[in-house]
């Protein structure tokens, strides 16, 4: 049974990660890292999906294309750690390193279905303008927790961060998530 608490789930669809960062990480790692080698089954060409917005929306596929939200973003954990041991890499310390470096890529939900092809555009067709990046949003979860009240300013909030948010301001869980 799969942990879509952790893995997977609505807020959770597409995970993106740029191939500009997967080949800087090739550069650490002394070896080539081809698409999807994180895990991504979206690796971008030409974005910086670590500076995308909490909430942007993106059209991939032209006009009538794939419509992603981008939700959440990637935690770094022990399959991970694992995937990178099994094909061939130091693995030791990988979660941190990977956290350490602050550009995990986003997690994206699916707003209107689609089929997506390899080359295929990708377009921003909704900013929303609260200045709540995938970077913030990783670094108020991760280290920064002075960061969290940011993170209400983005709607859709996903439960987990709702939760985190809650606990660090002492509130309920189910505060508002566009303050």
């Amino acid at each position: 049974m799969a942990d879509t608490r952790h893995h997977g789930g609505p807020d959770k669809a597409v995970y993106a990660f740029a191939r500009e960062d997967l080949d800087r990480w090739a550069g650490v790692l002394g070896t080539e890292l081809p698409d999807g080698h994180f895990g991504e089954n979206l690796t971008t060409t030409g974005i910086d999906v670590n500076e995308a917005e909490m909430g942007e929306r993106w059209r991939v596929g032209g006009p009538d294309g794939t419509v992603l939200e981008v939700a959440s973003v990637r935690t770094p954990c022990n399959d991970f750690k694992t995937w990178m041991g099994r094909t061939g890499h130091d693995s030791r310390a990988w979660v941190r390193r990977f956290a350490e470096e602050g550009r995990p890529g986003p997690y994206l939900r699916v707003l209107v279905p689609g089929t997506v092809a390899a080359g295929d555009p990708l377009e921003v067709v909704h900013r929303p303008g609260h200045g709540v990046t995938v970077t913030t949003f990783f670094r108020a979860l991760h280290g920064h927790p002075d960061l969290l009240p940011e993170l209400l300013r983005v709607e859709g909030l996903p439960v987990q961060a709702r939760e985190r948010v809650a606990a660090y301001l002492g509130g309920p869980a189910g505060m508002p998530t566009d303050a």
